[in-house]
């Protein structure tokens, strides 16, 4: 056996946790995981695993396609006065307060119909998808290991150092993420109690040259290595502080984000915390029947937009929000038509929330379009492809090289914006808020609003290599704010940019044309 797989057999826990010898890895992301701006060094990445497959339906509402829905679901169908309403054909399950104020705020956006092409309803090849960022490959490494990878060739020989003293991720509980499997080693390190996270017993085993001997002494180092890491833990959880009194503490969730936002404001440089909440696999018993705005989906709702508005609420009060962006991920959506047991079967495409105050928009993408007529096993088409929001993250928030990030990847990438907003100057800000394109990403349509000062104004549409796509527009307008609707039918899905020409200045705005349902 090489060390290489040795290694992807092996894996440790913090105290609490059995050491195991079968799939089981450890590791961490570092300071310079990403080649970026000294301001990006900080950054942070929570992401939240909802298990089980959550159901965007009920998550997310249509509004405009509501009539439809009482067509395909009416036992599983919140009625439409108990919903909470943030725009105006989009609300949020009325268990969803928390999240609801956070976008209120201006601190939650929503990718709709994410997924993936030719959607694995199995819970356990579609995670495997999801974590390792890859469809046709049955890779062992994830989206992220990849990507440490590339950055840190000999990881784990010589970890942690002076340099580097840190866990370069965490995974709350006892499971080790395999979004951080890279190919030497796993780089994340599990956490059960960030208090007490290191006591593995020591041995020091000298290699003799065996088969035997050289992995024992492997094995051996593995193990000071956690230790070390988690002596680094303990010493940021010890001077770490929560000032939030949001947290419920019967809210598993809630407890982990809040040791999650206790360390970083201990001075942990961990990178990437991964936190987990079981239980959204909702074949039956998602409402209760004739309350359907009562249930274990509701429950689950409640528990995950509570602990995300406490969690934002600790890192504001703390002074750390603009360190910190959270994504969550469940590995796909429900059917669009309920089944007979008050619950809904797996499915396709469902939304995905981006949390934190450097996001760079409310609802990003079309609502699904829901039919008339129920068709078995149905789900919603994907239009946005989860591969391209991990390529926007790492791009926007640890500012990733591009064509670095396109080489972790076996489709070609469409990078949107998803969480820029802290990366513009003040100038930059002003000339982004100028144009305003939504939705984005869109399908057939999509709107331009802007602010005249009654001049003449010209708009064209162009693609990614700077050609003429389209003219829509060229007139005299009177002062005030205009929404301008634009046609892309018959443009190929792809990036587009939006040239605003006025007397007053020129500006550009770029948005993302997905493959419309």
């Amino acid at each position: 056996m090489k060390r290489r797989n040795f290694l992807q057999s092996v894996g440790l826990a913090s105290v609490g946790a059995p050491l195991l010898l079968k799939n089981f890895n450890f590791g961490t992301v570092s300071k310079e995981l990403f080649k970026s701006a000294k301001s990006l060094e900080d950054r942070v990445l929570v992401l939240v695993r909802m298990n089980g497959g959550n159901d965007g339906l009920s998550t997310v509402i249509p509004l405009d396609q509501y009539d439809n829905l009482v067509i395909q679901r009416s036992n599983v169908l919140i009625p439409e006065n108990q919903l909470l309403t943030i725009a105006p054909n989009n609300a949020l399950h009325p268990a969803m307060t928390g999240m609801h104020g956070m976008f209120n705020d201006g601190k939650l956006s929503i990718i709709q119909n994410v997924g993936y092409p030719e959607q694995n309803r199995s819970h356990f090849r579609s995670m495997d998808i999801w974590t390792s960022g890859l469809i046709d490959n049955q890779a062992s490494t994830g989206w992220l290991g990849r990507h440490m990878d590339q950055e840190y060739p000999n990881y784990p020989d010589n970890y942690p150092n002076a340099t580097y003293p840190d866990p370069f991720a965490i995974s709350m509980g006892y499971d080790i993420s395999a979004t951080c499997q890279g190919l030497m080693a796993n780089f994340c390190q599990s956490v059960v109690n960030p208090a007490d996270a290191f006591n593995l017993l020591e041995t020091v085993q000298v290699n003799d040259g065996t088969y035997y001997g050289s992995h024992m002494e492997y094995l051996s180092m593995i193990i000071a290595m956690a230790n070390e890491y988690g002596d680094q833990i303990n010493a940021a959880f010890s001077a770490g502080n929560n000032m939030s009194t949001q947290y419920d503490n019967n809210n598993d969730l809630a407890m982990q984000l809040k040791d999650v936002a206790r360390m970083i404001s201990g001075g942990l440089k961990t990178k990437v915390y991964v936190v987990n909440v079981n239980g959204f696999d909702t074949h039956d018993s998602q409402v209760v029947d004739g309350s359907p705005e009562l249930g274990v989906h509701t429950n689950l709702l409640k528990k995950v937009s509570d602990a995300v508005s406490a969690f934002q609420n600790d890192l504001m009060l703390l002074g750390l929000e603009q360190r910190v962006a959270g994504m969550t991920f469940s590995e796909f959506g429900r059917q669009v038509a309920s089944n007979a047991s008050f619950g809904t079967d797996h499915g396709d495409a469902a939304p995905l929330f981006l949390f934190g105050s450097c996001i760079s928009g409310g609802i990003v993408g079309p609502n699904p379009v829901i039919d008339n007529q129920i068709v078995d096993q149905a789900g919603v088409p994907m239009q946005v492809d989860f591969r391209d929001v991990y390529a926007s993250v790492l791009r926007d928030w640890f500012g990733a090289d591009e064509a670095e990030i396109q080489s972790q990847f076996e489709h070609t990438v469409t990078f949107f914006p998803v969480l820029d907003a802290c990366n513009l100057s003040i100038k930059e800000n002003e000339e982004s808020n100028a144009i305003l394109v939504y939705p984005n990403p869109c399908g057939n349509s999509t709107t331009i609003r802007f602010e005249s000062q009654n001049e003449t104004v010209a708009i064209q549409l162009r693609d990614i290599d700077g050609r003429l796509v389209r003219e829509i527009t060229q007139k005299q307008l009177q002062k005030g704010s205009h929404d301008v609707p634009v046609d892309l039918s018959g443009l190929s899905a792809g990036t587009y940019t939006v040239h605003l020409f006025k007397d007053s200045g020129n500006f550009t705005k770029r948005f993302v044309k997905v493959k419309d349902m």
